[in-house]
């Protein structure tokens, strides 16, 4: 079909408030708005401001009484533990109220913080949605985090209660999530008056006496007695909640959600932007711990009426690259989102794509992609093997949903590799130089979003006005700083290339990694890549690239490595000073799936480095320690 971007995209622009007073026509409010923005409220202005609603009522109960009650909501699907559990909307509804019912006993109310700091589970969607219902704001922190990261969090929510689990599970090894949990309220000066525990059977713990309940028995007899609890009316403008990104002093930034545009903006992106309807079968294969967990496991896919699927696994090991394909065929899945990250390990695994023709795929129509840069041969490798649009989509933790996309349900515009695509309605992108000056159609520089930025993105950092203004008001006045550098084309199309911190400077040419990055793993053996500037006496800086190949490759690696080199020159050309590619056997990488650069640049620089809270494996450091030393890299 022809697509309608272009229109509703200049509708938009024409009338922004009307705009979106359409779409919040689509969710239930208890009191209507005063005003639709306010720009004299908060940092840069408020959206829906005087308006009352709830989240939890919007995701469950409207549709309990609209006739999805016997629905399923939310899928559990654990390929690590073998198990499946599904939950109809009723029955959602029915654990939301009874945790809610706990949470109230406790004295949890409006406003107080609780943290989740939980496993993949349906528990912790359970969780969130009672938070939700309650006007309490919650705070989710990644499970299996560090005590001292845990501990830094606690002190900056100052939550009334925690509610955690014994352990989690990932493959080959259990983590004891309450030894964690236990050493981060030491440490901490603000101590919660309640901890609320999931046993789980892998893994139990011991329950701290006068502080611990234990989540089976207490929201077991709330639920057994058909305890509800009424949703609580809050502000539009109040917080929903509080996710903690890593901040550059060390200190994590606490982005706030509010209620009201979060709701609008995630409900009116389901249909519109990944063209997805109501009754459907939606999966963001993230972690809750993370944005895209937050908005597309839990609150978009509800709040739009679709069945949501909560996956306890990873792509490969769990227990084989088939696996996104075993749940997409066994639940009718129309729609994944997932990391670029994910589909190269896949790629890594099963360079063919063999796995693939195992399952029935016939309802699958529609891959996303998002979380970090997708290099065009990751997308055509996708492309080719599953027979469906790829569609790279960029946004970040602070706007909770897409600033750029290819709007599948408005209709696909063309695509172009290595962009992901338009600008969504309500982001005003432009491309400024270190001046703040516009610059020609084409030319890399710092990408921006003209304020006011749309309902669903951050008003504010948790008690951090000042902060927030600073962090990304400051530098370009009028404009959001987004911190990644790109360009936009003659068609408005958007390329990311890297984050502004890794655009380096080569005897004064300033390049792009991510445009390396493209080219590199366009060699048949590269599996995955990642290109990062190092110290260099005579130029400032130069490219090293890193490799890693796909499994089965048996050349002489210092051929293939040769051949990247030649690969480059010949496509950036000599500027880029592209002579040096390191093959590795992993990447560091958080475990959202980011790969750490800045800390594999700090170790080919000889500089000191801190091992960052999320990654992954730690070992992976080391062996790239080794493999450089071995190559007189980072060798003081």
């Amino acid at each position: 079909m022809q697509s309608r971007y272009h229109e509703v995209y200049d509708g938009w622009v024409k009338d922004p408030e009307g705009f979106w007073a359409e779409a919040a026509r689509d969710i239930d409010w208890f009191k209507p708005w005063d005003k639709v923005f306010d720009g004299d409220a908060g940092v840069y202005g408020r959206w829906f401001t005087g308006a009352e609603c709830n989240t939890c009522h919007n995701a469950l109960d409207r549709h309990v009484a609209s006739g999805r009650a016997d629905q399923v909501a939310l899928i559990h699907d654990s390929a690590i533990t073998g198990t499946i559990a599904k939950l109809t909307y009723a029955e959602l509804l029915a654990e939301v109220n009874a945790l809610a019912s706990v949470l109230r006993d406790q004295g949890v109310g409006k406003g107080d913080r609780v943290i989740l700091y939980m496993p993949m589970v349906a528990e912790a969607a359970v969780a969130m949605l009672a938070c939700a219902r309650l006007g309490a704001i919650h705070s989710v922190v990644f499970g299996g985090f560090a005590a001292k990261e845990l501990a830094t969090r606690i002190d900056d929510a100052t939550p009334k209660l925690i509610v955690s689990a014994s352990c989690g599970i990932e493959p080959g090894r259990v983590v004891a999530y309450k030894p964690l949990l236990d050493a981060a309220i030491e440490l901490s000066a603000h101590r919660p008056e309640t901890c609320i525990i999931l046993q789980r059977l892998q893994l139990g713990c011991d329950l701290v006496a006068g502080r611990d309940i234990d989540y089976a028995e207490t929201v077991g007899a709330a639920r057994a007695a058909g305890r509800t609890v009424e949703c609580v009316p809050v502000a539009a403008t109040d917080p929903l909640y509080v996710l903690y990104t890593s901040g550059t002093t060390g200190q994590p930034k606490g982005v706030v959600r509010d209620n009201g545009g979060h709701m609008v903006a995630l409900k009116w992106s389901m249909e519109n932007e990944f063209g997805v309807k109501p009754g459907e079968v939606f999966w963001a294969a993230s972690d809750v711990g993370w944005v895209v967990g937050h908005s597309y496991i839990v609150y978009a896919p509800l709040l739009h009426g679709c069945t949501t699927i909560l996956f306890e696994g990873k792509p490969v090991g769990t227990p084989d690259a088939g696996t996104f394909w075993r749940v997409i065929s066994e639940h009718g899945v129309v729609a994944l989102f997932t990391a670029p990250t994910a589909f190269r390990a896949i790629k890594k695994e099963d360079p063919q794509g063999l796995f693939v023709p195992k399952y029935d795929l016939s309802k699958f129509r529609t891959l996303f992609l998002a979380g970090e840069r997708a290099d065009p041969e990751t997308i055509k490798w996708a492309e080719q093997k599953l027979k469906v649009p790829v569609i790279d989509h960029w946004w970040q933790t602070e706007t909770g949903h897409p600033i750029s996309q290819n709007p599948v349900g408005l209709g696909i515009l063309p695509v172009k590799y290595g962009s992901p695509c338009v600008p969504m309605p309500g982001f005003d992108v432009r491309v400024l130089d270190d001046a703040g000056h516009e610059v020609e159609r084409g030319t890399l520089g710092n990408v921006v979003v003209k304020l006011p930025l749309p309902p669903g993105c951050l008003p504010t950092l948790w008690n951090a006005d000042e902060r927030f203004f600073n962090a990304y008001l400051t530098e370009f006045p009028g404009y959001y700083k987004t911190a990644d550098a790109g360009f936009i084309d003659d068609d408005n199309y958007l390329f990311i290339m890297a984050r502004t911190d890794d655009i380096i400077n080569v005897a004064g040419h300033r390049l792009s990694t991510g445009g390396m990055e493209e080219v590199v793993a366009e060699h048949p053996d590269v599996a995955e890549c990642a290109v990062i500037g190092i110290a260099d006496a005579m130029k400032g800086q130069i490219p090293c690239g890193f490799i890693v190949l796909n499994s089965g490759v048996d050349r002489d690696v210092a051929i293939i490595e040769k051949e990247v080199v030649g690969l480059v020159r010949d496509r950036i050309g000599p500027v880029a000073a592209f002579k040096m590619v390191v093959t590795i056997k992993r990447l560091p990488k958080t475990r959202s799936g980011k790969i750490l650069r800045g800390t594999m640049q700090k170790i080919a620089d000889s500089e000191e480095w801190k091992m960052p809270a999320t990654i992954d494996d730690p070992a992976i450091l080391d062996e790239i320690t080794e493999v450089l030393k071995a190559r007189g890299i980072g060798v003081i």
